[in-house]
């Protein structure tokens, strides 16, 4: 039988960026469903913090040549890979110098956050979907952690809709407590729309730029949820109305809830 394929689409993970507890399940999360038998792919922006030669990151040049347009602008993606220590898995870290070469993650040194941040987040996204079309390989599932892949969903089921690369793929988002208070710049909600299919209905999830309502977009667009128990009251409520796609609930942020996410992955899949 062939190995059902997983992408783990992460702002973060252990050993390479620790901001929340989601680096440390990014981390044995594709171990434990890779030992469990499917083939792991995994993604992360390549942030200017991540030391390459401690981490042996090595460009990937047979997926060189992709150019992301961001404002009617080309921004070449490099593609850099690294080993996880501990598992014969490789992560794929998505790298540009205009947005990714700073030493800083979201802020600069006196804690104000980055104007382009929103140019970062649609860099990654449209750059980690492209990513994947590069590989030519079909992901099963599709599992997003992060406000930074919160527009992977969206264009997903918009932009790359009739894409045979993601024609069978089913999108989960982990749904987090909020981990920034500031908003993305005032011009966000026209850059998210990338091509005509993204209307004005679908904008609106996440117009207002915040971590709320980029949680709430990214799961808007979802087929599946992973929540967190303690989360934003808006998000607590969004997520209580919904219906129609698996949720599951994680009572704790840490390796016992393995086995319960591997789970909920045997059951999207049988669906």
């Amino acid at each position: 039988m062939e190995k059902k394929r997983i992408l783990i689409v992460t702002q973060e993970m252990d050993p390479y960026l620790n901001l929340t507890q989601a680096a440390k399940i990014a981390n044995s999360l594709p171990k434990y469903i890779q030992e469990n038998g499917m083939e792991i792919r995994v993604l992360m922006p390549k942030f200017g913090n991540i030391n390459d030669r401690r981490h042996r990151l090595h460009e990937v040049v047979r997926l060189s040549g992709i150019n992301v347009i961001i404002n009617d602008e080309d921004y070449p993606l490099v593609i850099k890979v690294a080993s996880l220590p501990g598992a014969r898995l490789q992560v794929y870290f998505l790298d540009n110098e205009d947005f990714f070469k700073r030493k800083n993650v979201f802020e600069d040194d006196d804690n104000n956050f980055y104007e382009d941040n929103s140019d970062r987040m649609i860099f990654f996204c449209k750059g980690s979907i492209e990513t994947v079309r590069k590989f030519g390989w079909s992901p099963d599932i599709i599992h997003c952690i992060g406000w930074m892949t919160s527009l992977i969903p969206l264009y997903l089921k918009t932009t790359y809709k009739n894409d045979p690369i993601f024609t069978n793929s089913k999108v989960v988002y982990t749904v987090s407590q909020n981990s920034f208070e500031n908003k993305l710049n005032k011009n966000f909600a026209d850059q998210i729309q990338i091509s005509e299919s993204i209307t004005q209905k679908h904008i609106d999830f996440f117009k207002d730029g915040d971590n709320t309502s980029l949680t709430i977009g990214g799961s808007e667009f979802a087929d599946a949820l992973i929540v967190e128990e303690s989360l934003d009251e808006k998000v607590s409520k969004y997520v209580k109305k919904t219906k129609g796609k698996p949720i599951f609930t994680l009572t704790s942020v840490d390796d016992s809830s393995l086995p319960l996410v591997n789970d909920f992955y045997q059951n999207i899949l049988a669906n």
